[in-house]
C-alpha cells in the first residue's frame, strides 16, 4: 500500500474523525459536545460511507490478521441506551470472527473482586493480530463505581489506600497502562456515544412499547438516569484525565445511530490505514518450494504419477 493513497483515505474521513477526538491537547468540556451533530450529511450520505467502511474494514481485518504484529484495543462507553451494542453490531457485520472478539464487563464476580480492578481487562485483551472490543471496560471503575461509592467498598482494597485521592490516582494507572500497550503494539481507540436525556427517553419508551425490544429494559435503567448529572461529571473527568496521544477519547454524537456509526467506523479505518497493513510476504526457499508443490498438484490433476512427500515434490 502506497504512502498516497494512505494520505488520501486519511483525508476523506478526517471530517468525521478530528472534530470528535481528544488527546489532551486542549481543554475538554462536555457540554460543548453536540449529540445530534451529523456532520453535514444525510441519512442517506452516511449510509454510504457506513457501506464502504464496512469494506474497508473486512480487508484492513484480513491484512491485520495475517501480518500478526499489530493488535486493536476498541472501547465503548456510554449511559444506557446510547447505542453501543448496535454499533458494534453493524460496524463489525461480517467480520472474520477468527480475528476479531466482544468482551462485555458487568458486575464484577467474586474472582474479578479478588483481583486489582484492572485484571478483567487484561486477562481479556486482543492477541497480536487481533481486534479486541471492549463493550464498556476499566473506565467502569472510575465511573459507575464513582457515581456508587458503595461499590467501592467491596472491592477489598486496604482501606488506608482509600483517600480522596483513589480517582486520580486510577486515571493515572490507567493512563500508564494505555500508554505500556501502546509501546508494545497495540492500537487503542475509545469510544464514548454521547446520547442527550431526550434521546434516552425516547429509546427507553421505545423498549416499552415495543415487545421484541422489552428484554433490553430494566428498573435499573431509570434509577441510573436519576444520577444523568453524576455520570456526566465523571465523564468529563474521566476523558479530561486519559485522553492522550497514543489512547485518544473520540466523544461520538450519538442521538442519530447512524451518524454514530460514520465516525466509529471512520475513526477505526482511519487508525489501521495508517498502520500500512500488508499481507506477508513468502520468502525465497519458500516460494521455490510452492513452486515445486504447484507442479506436483498439476501433475496430480493430470493423472500423473508425481507425489508430495514432506512439502516437496517426488517421484514415484
Amino acid at each position: 500500500m502506497s504512502k498516497k493513497p494512505s494520505q488520501s483515505l486519511v483525508a476523506e474521513l478526517k471530517p468525521f474523525v478530528a472534530p470528535f477526538r481528544f488527546d489532551g491537547s486542549s481543554e475538554f468540556h462536555l457540554k460543548s459536545q453536540k449529540t445530534r451533530e451529523r456532520g453535514g450529511l444525510d441519512k442517506g450520505q452516511g449510509e454510504e460511507i457506513i457501506e464502504a467502511n464496512h469494506k474497508r474494514l473486512s480487508d484492513f481485518q484480513e491484512k491485520l490478521y495475517a501480518q500478526g504484529r499489530w493488535s486493536v484495543l476498541l472501547i465503548f462507553q456510554g449511559m444506557d441506551a446510547a447505542g453501543k451494542d448496535s454499533a458494534i453490531k453493524s460496524i463489525f457485520e461480517g467480520i472474520d470472527p477468527q480475528g476479531c472478539e466482544v468482551h462485555s464487563f458487568k458486575q464484577p464476580s467474586t474472582l474479578e473482586l479478588d483481583h486489582d480492578f484492572m485484571w478483567r481487562s487484561v486477562i481479556a485483551l486482543p492477541q497480536r493480530g487481533r481486534i479486541g472490543i471492549f463493550n464498556r471496560s476499566h473506565y467502569e471503575e472510575c465511573l459507575v463505581v464513582r457515581v456508587h461509592p458503595e461499590i467501592l467498598a467491596k472491592e477489598k482494597i486496604p482501606s488506608r489506600l482509600v483517600t480522596r485521592n483513589i480517582w486520580r490516582e486510577r486515571f493515572e494507572d490507567i493512563s500508564s497502562f494505555e500508554r505500556y500497550l501502546a509501546r508494545n503494539g497495540t492500537i487503542i481507540l475509545k469510544f464514548f456515544l454521547n446520547i442527550s436525556k431526550e434521546e434516552q427517553r425516547e429509546r427507553f419508551l421505545a423498549r416499552l412499547d415495543e415487545p421484541s425490544k422489552n428484554w433490553k429494559f430494566s428498573m435499573g435503567d431509570i434509577a441510573e438516569r436519576a444520577l444523568w448529572g453524576k455520570y456526566q461529571a465523571a465523564y468529563q473527568e474521566v476523558i479530561r484525565h486519559t485522553s492522550s496521544e497514543a489512547a485518544p477519547w473520540h466523544v461520538v454524537p450519538a442521538d442519530h445511530k447512524w451518524f454514530a456509526r460514520v465516525v466509529i467506523g471512520s475513526t477505526i479505518v482511519g487508525a489501521l490505514e495508517k498502520l500500512d497493513l500488508k499481507f506477508p510476504k513468502a520468502d525465497k526457499a519458500s516460494l521455490e518450494e510452492f513452486a515445486q508443490v504447484r507442479k506436483a498438484l498439476l501433475e496430480e490433476g493430470k493423472g500423473g504419477g508425481t507425489k508430495l512427500v514432506l512439502g516437496k515434490a517426488a517421484k514415484k
